[in-house]
Order: C-alpha cells, then sequence, then structure tokens
C-alpha cells in the first residue's frame, strides 16, 4: 500500500494535479487580499484620510511618464486599423462610414484597452517592483512599527492617482488614435477627404459612448494600481520574490482589464 502510495505520488497526473489545485488556491488567496484591501483603501477615502501630496506625485508619474508610450501604441493601433480597413470600405462604396468605424473602434475598445496595456507595462509593473522592494528590504514593516498605515500611504494616493489619471489619458490617445486613423485612411485610400473623415466621425460617435469609455477608464485606472501594489505587498524571498511579485501583478492587470471591459460591455452593449 505504502508502494502503491508513492508511485502515485510520482505520477504525471498526480503532479499536475497538485499544480492545478494550488494555482487555484493562490488565485482565490490573492483574489482575497485584493478586496480585502480595496476596502481599506475605500475606508480611508470616505473618511477623507488622503495625502494630497503623495496623491499629486503619483498622478504625474501615472499620467506624464506613461504619455509617450501609451499615445505611440494608440495611434500605431489607429494606423493599423484605418490601413487595413479604409481601402476595403472604399472598394464597398462605405467611404463615408470609415471616419465613425475607426472613432467608434477607439472610443469604445481600442483606446481604453490599448492604454490599459500600456499603463500596466510601465505604471503598473513599477508600482509593483517598488512596493515588493520595500516588502523585502523591510521599510513596510517599519511603517508598521512607527505606526503609519501602508493602505493609507502607499495604497491609496496610487489608486486614486489611478482613478483620476487614466480617464484623461485615454481621452488624449483616443483623439491621436482618430487623428492617426484620418490621417491614414487619407493616404491609404483613395476619394477619402479631411471632410468626409470628420463628418463621418461626428455621426457615429456620440455622448454615450464617451461617458462609457471614462467610466471604463476610471475602473481600469483603479484596478491596475491596486492591483499592482496589492501584488508587490504580498512579496517575499529577495530579489527573486521582487521579480515573481511584478510578474503577478502584470498578469493580474491584464486578466482585470479584460474582465471589467467585458463586464462593461455586456452591462452597457449587449
Amino acid at each position: 500500500m505504502a508502494n502503491m502510495r508513492l508511485y502515485l505520488k510520482q505520477t504525471i497526473t498526480y503532479q499536475l494535479t497538485l499544480m492545478f489545485l494550488r494555482h487555484v488556491r493562490e488565485f482565490f488567496e490573492t483574489f482575497g487580499d485584493i478586496a480585502y484591501r480595496l476596502v481599506l483603501v475605500l475606508r480611508y477615502l470616505f473618511t477623507f484620510q488622503i495625502n494630497a501630496k503623495q496623491v499629486i506625485e503619483q498622478s504625474s508619474r501615472f499620467a506624464v511618464d506613461s504619455l509617450p508610450i501609451t499615445l505611440s501604441i494608440v495611434s500605431m493601433t489607429a494606423i493599423i486599423l484605418a490601413m487595413q480597413v479604409a481601402p476595403e470600405m472604399v472598394k464597398q462604396g462605405g467611404k463615408d462610414y470609415i471616419g465613425m468605424l475607426v472613432s467608434l473602434t477607439m472610443v469604445r475598445e481600442i483606446g481604453v484597452i490599448m492604454s490599459g496595456f500600456a499603463i500596466i507595462s510601465m505604471i503598473g509593473s513599477s508600482q509593483a517592483s517598488e512596493l515588493a522592494t520595500m516588502r523585502v528590504t523591510d521599510q513596510i514593516d517599519a511603517m508598521k512599527v512607527l505606526k503609519v498605515s501602508p493602505f493609507r500611504y502607499l495604497f491609496l494616493p496610487r489608486v486614486l492617482a489611478g482613478i483620476i489619471m487614466m480617464p484623461f489619458i485615454v481621452i488624449l490617445s483616443s483623439l491621436v488614435g482618430i487623428l492617426a486613423g484620418g490621417l491614414t485612411a487619407m493616404t491609404a485610400a483613395k476619394d477619402v477627404t479631411w471632410l468626409c473623415y470628420v463628418t463621418s466621425v461626428w455621426q457615429g460617435l456620440f455622448i454615450r459612448d464617451i461617458n462609457i469609455m471614462l467610466l471604463k477608464a476610471s475602473c481600469f485606472g483603479g484596478a491596475i494600481s491596486l492591483i499592482s501594489s496589492s501584488c508587490g505587498y504580498d512579496a517575499k524571498g529577495g530579489a527573486k520574490g521582487v521579480g515573481i511579485a511584478t510578474t503577478k501583478a502584470v498578469v493580474w492587470s491584464f486578466v482585470a482589464i479584460v474582465i471589467i471591459d467585458c463586464i462593461f460591455a455586456v452591462i452597457f452593449y449587449f
């Protein structure tokens, strides 16, 4: 019997089952920690225990530092979209709808999603590695000894900065994407004028879509900062732990914004 048990533990099926159960446990533990920390952040937020200086500093870092790469990614995505769509729509007699298609795609999905990916890659990973370094070097423990709440001093400014600044980033990146798409459409397809493109944009773009985009952007910004900070806060094991926490923050943030985007699509467009 003991030999049979030892043999089963050495099988691939047993190892895969253990790995699956471990990942499931880690998922629920991480999700629970993030939800608990969200409650703490909201408690400090609603009781107005906000450090304005920290919020301004994190807002500058969140928006200004990430703007070049965000604009580059969104504009290149719009250029690729217009480059492939414009000639085909002209062939089908739909040149008057090119601007509408590009603007709706940018405002509803591409602008906010690609901006979120850029923010995760640059700001989210930076926040996670920063808090992870503070954790493994015992700086967070020192804050607790000094009766300073890490959630008020570290989490709240970052989450609030993400909620406030992400809509501005998305507005600017979507605008640049629409303009880049228009220039590309004029170049890639014949008979597409700037007036035709702009008129099509105004016909297809509604205030409701912009409001949904801004609300979605705020949720993305808050979720990215909260998840990145939470994963960095849980780091352990020295330099290797910092790398693991950063990777975990990026993966969880990607998954989170896709899920949030799906929820928004079901609620507002289904």
